[in-house]
């Protein structure tokens, strides 16, 4: 059985935040969204896996390499214009061969990863298994409309859904895909949608199982959906995770599960709440605090503010009386308060932002 890791702009969907590079580089708990994605595959005892790179591919190769550090070997493929799912996984029929595959989109966070799906199909007896899992609103996601076990109908984000669980962003198929593949037509919205090759296959007599997703599911396609991908992540790491700084701090600066990178410098009157992590060569001034959930890239500085539910990435930056909750700063950016105290402020912050004056 092979991996495939979907990390480009293999959809016409708009990208969710205005950060440079690729969305799948983004960083949850300070690390690479993407990262999670091969962990996954590599836990499910998988060593082959292609990454098919879209338009927007920067960082990827140089952050992933040959895949060594994850105990892959990694073999990337291109898929030049965004023209959906489908297309993207027919691109990889040759580094798939005759094996199964396991498809995996790179802006999907699961709790379980992908074993249950790898184990239902190893079982026998299947064509595809396919996750699914409730949302509060089916009409962003492909959804599947079941009786009991049976796949009774698949549509892609439909105005009016037959069914509340949505497809996750995990599938295992055989070979049989690729010639439903080759036979789609562009959508409505322009592209070769894999959920109606699953409905092809379906009518086609072939047996598809469904796998109900236990444990948290995140499609980080919106900003609100990265931030709770970042708090699930944090909420779910193991007490070994929390690693803390060699030299002493008072009692009340570090409260609960908190990770603080090398070179990091937290200030005496500081307060700093887990879960949250703190990169490498953060510097926390005076009378700040920070967390719960906050994830604080490498090189971050902040100064006298408050800091919760957050994402701020690397050389971010935050000075003066402002609470920040629910806020995405990226690379660079700095939100600089006046005299008097502001918030709490929800903001998103592009690379690069300058916010002064607040």
């Amino acid at each position: 059985m092979k991996g495939l890791l979907l990390a480009g702009g293999y959809g016409t969907r708009l990208r969710p935040l205005t950060f440079s590079g690729n969305k799948h580089m983004l960083p949850i708990a300070n690390e690479p969204m993407l990262f999670y994605g091969l962990r996954d595959l590599a836990a499910v005892g998988l060593h082959e896996v292609a990454i098919v790179l879209g338009p927007m591919r920067e960082g990827i190769r140089e952050a992933v390499g040959d895949g060594r550090s994850f105990g892959l070997t990694v073999t990337y493929l291109v898929q030049e214009e965004p023209r959906g799912i489908a297309d993207a996984v027919r691109r990889a029929r040759e580094f798939v061969g005759g094996e199964p595959c396991v498809v995996y989109l790179g802006d999907n966070l699961l709790e379980s990863g992908a074993a249950p799906l790898v184990q239902r199909f190893e079982r026998g007896g299947y064509s595809a298994v396919i996750g699914a899992a409730p949302v509060d609103d089916p009409r962003r996601y492909g959804v599947v409309e079941l009786d009991g076990e049976r796949i009774v109908s698949l549509a892609e984000k439909p105005t009016e859904p037959r069914s509340s669980l949505a497809l996750v962003g995990v599938y295992v198929f055989d070979p049989r895909i690729f010639p439903i593949l080759d036979r789609l037509t562009p959508s409505a919205r322009g592209e070769l949608e894999i959920t109606e090759a699953l409905d092809r296959l379906v009518r086609d007599g072939a047996p598809v199982g469904v796998e109900r997703i236990r444990g948290f599911w995140k499609d980080t396609g919106r900003p609100e959906d990265y931030l709770l991908a970042n708090r699930e992540v944090l909420a779910s790491r193991p007490p070994t995770y929390f690693t803390r700084p060699g030299a002493a701090l008072p009692a009340e600066t570090l409260r609960g599960p908190v990770r603080i990178g090398a070179g990091t410098a937290v200030d005496p009157t500081a307060r700093i709440e887990g879960p949250s992590v703190l990169g490498s060569g953060v510097v926390v001034g005076p009378d700040s605090v920070l967390g719960p959930f906050a994830s604080i890239g490498d090189g971050a500085r902040i100064s006298g503010a408050r800091i919760r539910d957050s994402i701020l990435m690397e050389r971010a930056r935050v000075e003066g009386p402002v609470d920040l909750r629910d806020s995405i700063l990226g690379r660079d950016a700095q939100v600089v308060a006046g005299t008097g105290s502001i918030g709490p402020i929800s903001l998103i912050a592009g690379d690069a932002a300058r916010l002064r004056g607040l």
